[in-house]
């Protein structure tokens, strides 16, 4: 059977998701699957990026990481998104890409494939969950399969977040349990797709 097409899809203002990002990456690829990691587009205005020396860092620093579009989607299997969380909810620029999405779930290319999301805030208790199920509500639209780490590994009882992984920006970087949990939500995401994969006609 041939791999597990993976992409990942995130938005990250100063780094966190990027780095959240990378290690579901690098669990993905360690189960076998061919992983596309893609940034969505920054729509903040400069003057807001500007003011905001990490933002803007941050920007720099991911210029070699490509901006994702629907071709990315169509040619996955399976799909993780990222996303900071906004006032309980999806960033802005994830969701202006998620709204271009019109004509590839119009055609059935975004059903029957996998779904996970992640996530951050700068506080805990800042809305983690309810951005990790907002994001559901979106693949539920799509007719997606949502694969949630759930409390499946013994990592998910050190993270505590069966939603999907998430950090707290406020304790710092992320630190090995968070992503441990991240590497092991790509593997179960690619498991999972492969299992599906064989088990549909060629």
């Amino acid at each position: 059977m041939e791999p597990v097409n993976l992409t990942i899809v995130y938005y990250s203002a100063t780094g966190t998701v990027h780095t959240l990002a990378k290690a579901a990456a690098e669990g993905a690829e360690k189960a076998g699957a061919n992983v596309r990691l893609r940034k969505v587009a920054e729509t903040a205005p400069a003057e807001a990026i500007n003011a905001k020396e990490e933002w803007a860092q941050h920007i720099r620093d991911t210029a070699d990481v490509d901006v994702v579009s629907g071709d990315d989607l169509d040619w996955a299997d399976a799909a993780l998104f990222g996303t900071p969380t906004r006032f309980g909810n999806v960033s802005s620029q994830l969701k202006a890409f998620i709204d271009t999405l019109g004509p590839l779930w119009f055609h059935g290319k975004l059903s029957n494939k996998v779904y996970s999301a992640f996530t951050a805030s700068n506080t805990p208790h800042g809305g983690q969950e309810s951005t990790l199920l907002a994001l559901s509500n979106t693949f539920y639209h799509w007719g997606g399969i949502i694969v949630p780490p759930g409390y499946t590994d013994p990592i998910q009882f050190q993270s505590g977040n069966p939603y999907g992984t998430s950090h707290v920006v406020g304790s710092g970087p992320p630190g090995d349990v968070t992503l441990q949990a991240a590497r092991y939500q790509a593997r179960r995401v690619v498991d999972t797709a492969a299992a599906l994969k064989a088990g549909r006609p060629a």
